[in-house]
């Protein structure tokens, strides 16, 4: 229908209805049937136009499927007990090898940290990089106990974003989620990593639920307190490079549906910001149920944080009305600098940690901020170890730790 559309304002239907120029009601019904007239003349050559546009560009279906109504999925707060945490093993057959060589370190030592708290999966690219990496933790001492490969295809590493969401059905039993990911809006490859959820399910034998059709979603977008609230920016999930056909309103609904949200905390964001239009997960947690994880002020401007959404951020209540507590990290010091000495121009946030069973895994930078933020989250997780990683070159490239690691849930 899109087509018509836009060969009837070509043909100036709207123009003949502006009641700028129209003259007479008989000028507006001339303009009518004139327009009628060549709709149907030139429909052969529109149904042509189209036809070709989906064989050569695929063009997307955006007949949405029926939104359910009632909450068929749960998502698991992040601190709910895990069986084991994903990794995607950065390779070099999308950047080049130095890439990949830069990078190696901070997985190392988060299969090191991870495996003594849960099991560790991790997806290598083919078998020549499965074991590549299997020499790379053993030359670091770090025993296979707890950890399982996978070999699945990926252009890259960010597994929050394109990696499998699980979520419990209405029976309590775990599925995997396979929600559309199409590179942060066409900006990066993505045709291997969009494979992945469908191929851990395939692994494990477990229902999948495909939402390829329904919605693009990434899982660094969207943050779930666990008692029904969902906070997230607009500019990343309402947007057109990720979802055009889908309004507020159904894209709630989906999120009711899929997985449980009945309260929302939107912040606008700002789309074109970063390669992922601003996700939330980069300066605003649910550190747990009640209490959001975030920055002052001053450090969420420095973050490029817009001062409405900051406002609404720090309003935020809960589905049953009540305010959430906050926990402020700081941004660093100092700039970040890789370990490769290339300054990056900005600062780092802490924002981005990860919460396995018996430890937090929280971004540090070398930078004399590092051992506060590492003494904040202590204070809020006392049952749990908080280790500082080494990640100023995965920061290099926009992420930190949640965004390339995705928690599997006990069964």
């Amino acid at each position: 229908m899109i087509y018509f559309y836009i060969i009837w304002e070509y043909l100036g239907y709207k123009q003949g209805f502006d009641i700028n120029i129209m003259i007479n009601h008989k000028k507006k019904q001339k303009y009518f049937y004139i327009n009628v007239f060549k709709i149907f003349l030139y429909s052969p050559i529109i149904l042509i136009i189209y036809f070709l546009h989906v064989y050569f560009f695929d063009i997307p279906n955006y007949s949405l499927p029926e939104i359910p109504t009632s909450i068929l999925y749960t998502f698991p707060e992040e601190s709910t007990i895990h069986e084991g945490t994903w990794l995607q093993w950065p390779h070099h057959f999308q950047y080049g090898k130095q890439f990949r060589n830069h990078l190696d370190q901070t997985w190392i030592t988060l299969t090191k940290e991870l495996k003594t708290s849960e099991n560790v999966h991790i997806i290598a690219y083919n078998e020549n990089e499965k074991n590549r990496i299997i020499g790379l933790l053993a030359s670091a001492g770090v025993n296979l106990v707890n950890v399982n490969f996978y070999v699945i295809p990926n252009n890259d590493f960010w597994i929050r974003d394109n990696g499998p969401i699980f979520v419990h059905d209405t029976m309590g039993n775990l599925v995997i989620q396979d929600w559309g990911f199409n590179g942060w809006g066409n900006k990066a490859d993505f045709d291997l990593c969009n494979k992945v959820p469908q191929a851990i399910a395939n692994n494990q034998n477990r229902t999948l639920v495909d939402l390829n059709a329904v919605m693009i979603n990434e899982g660094g977008s969207v943050e779930l307190d666990g008692r029904g609230t969902l906070m997230a920016c607009k500019s990343s999930i309402l947007n057109n490079n990720r979802n055009p056909h889908l309004g507020q309103e159904q894209i709630e609904a989906i999120f009711k549906a899929y997985l449980g949200a009945e309260n929302f905390v939107w912040l606008d964001g700002q789309a074109g910001l970063e390669i992922t239009d601003q996700h939330i997960d980069g300066f605003a947690r649910f550190g747990n149920s009640n209490t959001i994880v975030t920055m002052n002020n001053a450090d969420l401007l420095a973050f490029d944080v817009l001062q409405t959404d900051i406002d609404k951020l720090y309003k935020a209540k809960d589905k049953d009305g009540l305010p959430y507590n906050f926990l402020f990290l700081p941004l660093t010091q100092n700039n970040v600098t890789t370990t490769y000495g290339k300054n990056l121009g900005y600062k780092g946030s802490y924002c981005n940690y990860y919460i396995a069973n018996t430890k937090v895994l929280v971004p540090t930078y070398n930078d004399p901020n590092d051992t506060l933020a590492i003494d904040l989250l202590q204070d809020l997780y006392p049952n749990r170890k908080v280790v500082g990683i080494d990640f100023r070159n995965v920061y290099a490239n926009g992420g930190m730790v949640h965004c390339v690691t995705q928690q599997q849930p006990a069964e």
